[in-house]
């Protein structure tokens, strides 16, 4: 067995630091995907992001948060309504008996019933009250490291509207051929289950194999290495599998060698320690450490450590990305409703192939943990932009075209998802590389049976025949305990989008909103706090102009006042008359550049930490950092 031989390895070669200061002089990308898990339910307490203390959170019609999900009386005659909550709060063996816990059900039908043509309020009712539990630091301390280690994306959202398979399909190829879209009828899809039986199901969907080209397809035939590592128990969680072409290719091609082969994940901890990845690595983990409930986060914690140290510790680490990401989120909910296509977008929406949902949206879907591992990357850092599985793609392609690769754009991506998800590039910041290491705690070794295999849940579900704990109907009066958050920062990189408590700083400087009884009735700077804690400096952005345009108004955390023209402060009651704002993301360590859309002047702080106001030519190269805040002051 081979088993840590990679760390064996790296001691042995040393680690010779060839720096990677463009995007084409990134050599490898390892892109690893685990199942299951919605990002409230494993980051919404985390410091810095958009969790449970969202300043934005939608509110509907009937004046509910989503925070407060429908409770019918069948369910409990205790309460109406149900916060997310702590699936270990009853402490004890509850803490032990949450890692073996299944939510609810991650189907099509459970998914769009959840979100509820928008209204995102039926995760208790539709799913189970299990859907709204989270976890907190304290159950997944590997997970948490290695997001705060580097840089997290809180806008990351599942590919679909529904469970594995069609989310893994995405992220090889960039759709499941909703009509309209770039396959055609006999092409196998909608796909919407996860379903592997030949031919089509009882509603005409979901048809079996799928016939399109996938991304491995363009980069074989363009010369670009690349290998999928998978072991023999790979929890049918390789989505190339699902392709005619893939099943059908000759033993000795490359699909079939690359694509379709078990060269085991100790290929690549071995691959990685002699610096002889492939350009492009996908991981395909074994089912009890995939995080799938009930599989325990705590076994997955640990692969993902495996795959996390095998990459820092190689000799190319210093031009390696890797990818962490969760393929949908297992039943688990997430508050924030999902940013998509327009109604009737070719490829995107469809009639509900059930006949239940009417006119439906396929995705992008809801929330999942997703982290960047790189030199270009380490910090505490949050990542805003809206990205989903095809933000993956989109990265591979633009990266390979900057090292000169022809022919590697797919052209079976649907065309609304190229336009409008990220490309992840913004999170690197190729002029302040850090080839530092944060502390990631180390992992409990799985539990192994007699006969080798991994056996952790099946030892937690003996221990606990149920381990759901009892739903707390009705004892959630205090809105603060339930919507527990940690105190703390992050640094933000990328296109800002709400959500998120943020502050503004220059030169040790940042925004600032006197105090009422003060006889400034202007915007001010004032000396920023390490920890970023000062409530006058903190800000709620606001979109006014369509999610995507970048302009914001801006009113104080403080005291709810709005940021004016020329920076004057307005009332509570003075919304309409704000000043409209463009933020713009300068990249690689310049911050962001707040513009008034109206006279065009830029707003700044010079040298002596006054307040300025700048021409609208030439435009500042170096603008504010920006930080989101998560503080109970």
């Amino acid at each position: 067995m081979m088993l840590f031989l990679w760390a064996t390895l790296a001691l042995m070669l040393g680690s010779s630091t060839v720096i990677a200061d463009s995007l084409k002089d990134i050599e490898h990308v390892v892109i690893f995907m685990q199942e299951n898990r919605s990002w409230d339910c494993y980051f919404g307490t985390m410091p810095g992001v958009r969790g449970f203390n969202d300043p934005n959170v939608q509110v509907n019609s009937d004046g509910q948060s989503v925070w407060h999900q429908q409770v019918d009386p069948e369910m409990s005659q205790d309460a109406k309504t149900l916060l997310p909550w702590y699936l270990g709060y009853l402490g004890r063996d509850t803490l032990d008996a949450i890692q073996c816990i299944s939510a609810g059900d991650n189907s099509y039908y459970a998914n769009q019933a959840a979100y509820n043509h928008g209204l995102n309020n039926n995760w208790a009712r539709n799913n189970t009250p299990w859907s709204w539990g989270y976890f907190k630091r304290q159950d997944l301390p590997v997970q948490f490291a290695i997001a705060e280690g580097w840089t997290a994306g809180d806008m990351y959202q599942e590919a679909q509207i529904t469970a594995t398979n069609p989310n893994r399909v995405t992220l090889v190829s960039g759709s499941i051929n909703v009509p309209g879209g770039p396959q055609g009828k006999d092409q196998g899809g909608v796909y919407i289950d996860n379903r592997e039986a030949p031919g089509c199901d009882e509603h005409g969907a979901s048809c079996y194999p799928l016939h399109w080209k996938t991304i491995y397809e363009y980069y074989e035939e363009a010369g670009v290495s690349w290998q999928l590592y998978q072991d023999n128990d790979n929890f049918d969680d390789n989505p190339l599998a699902w392709f005619h072409q893939f099943q059908n290719a000759h033993p000795d091609s490359p699909l079939a060698q690359k694509g379709m082969g078990f060269v085991g994940l100790e290929a690549f901890y071995l691959a990685a320690a002699t610096g002889t990845l492939p350009a492009v690595s996908f991981i395909v983990g074994p089912q009890e450490l995939s995080e799938h409930p009930p599989w325990m986060p705590k076994d997955g914690a640990w692969l993902q450590k495996q795959v996390v140290d095998a990459v820092t510790s190689s000799p190319k680490y210093s031009k390696t990305l890797l990818m962490i990401s969760f393929d949908e989120t297992g039943g688990f909910g997430d508050h924030v409703t999902p940013f998509h296509s327009p109604h009737g977008t070719p490829g995107e929406w469809m009639t509900d192939p059930l006949g239940i949902f009417g006119e439906v949206f396929s995705g992008p879907g809801f929330r999942v943990p997703f982290v960047m591992i790189s030199p270009w990357t380490r910090g505490n850092r949050v990542f805003t932009e809206r990205a989903d599985h095809n933000s993956q793609i989109l990265f591979l392609e633009k990266w390979l075209a900057a090292r000169g690769h022809k022919n590697i754009e797919t052209d079976q991506m649907v065309h609304w998802r190229r336009e409008h998800m990220s490309d992840l590039v913004n999170a690197l910041d190729f002029e302040n590389p850090d080839y530092s290491l944060p502390h990631i705690p180390e992992a409990e070794t799985p539990h192994i049976n007699n006969q080798g295999n991994y056996a952790g849940t099946g030892e937690c579900l003996n221990r606990h025949r149920n381990p759901r704990p009892p739903v707390p109907y009705g004892k959630q009066q205090n809105v603060n305990n339930t919507l527990f958050f940690e105190d703390g920062f992050k640094e933000v990189v990328g296109y800002l989008t709400e959500g998120r408590y943020l502050t503004f700083e220059k030169g040790g400087q940042a925004l600032t909103i006197p105090k009422l009884g003060d006889y400034i009735k202007t915007l001010k700077a004032s000396r920023a706090k390490r920890d970023h804690s000062e409530i006058t400096q903190r800000w709620i952005i606001h979109y006014i102009s369509g999610e995507e345009s970048g302009i914001f108004t801006m009113s104080s955390a403080f005291d709810g006042r709005w940021i004016g023209h020329r920076g004057e402060l307005l009332g509570t009651d003075y919304r309409d008359a704000a000043a409209p704002l463009r933020i713009s993301f300068l990249g690689n360590g310049n911050g962001y550049t707040i513009q008034f859309v109206r006279g065009g002047e830029y707003l700044t702080i010079d040298r002596d930490g006054n307040l300025k106001m700048m021409n609208p030519s030439p435009a500042p190269k170096e603008g504010f950092k920006v930080f989101s805040v998560t503080y109970h002051n």
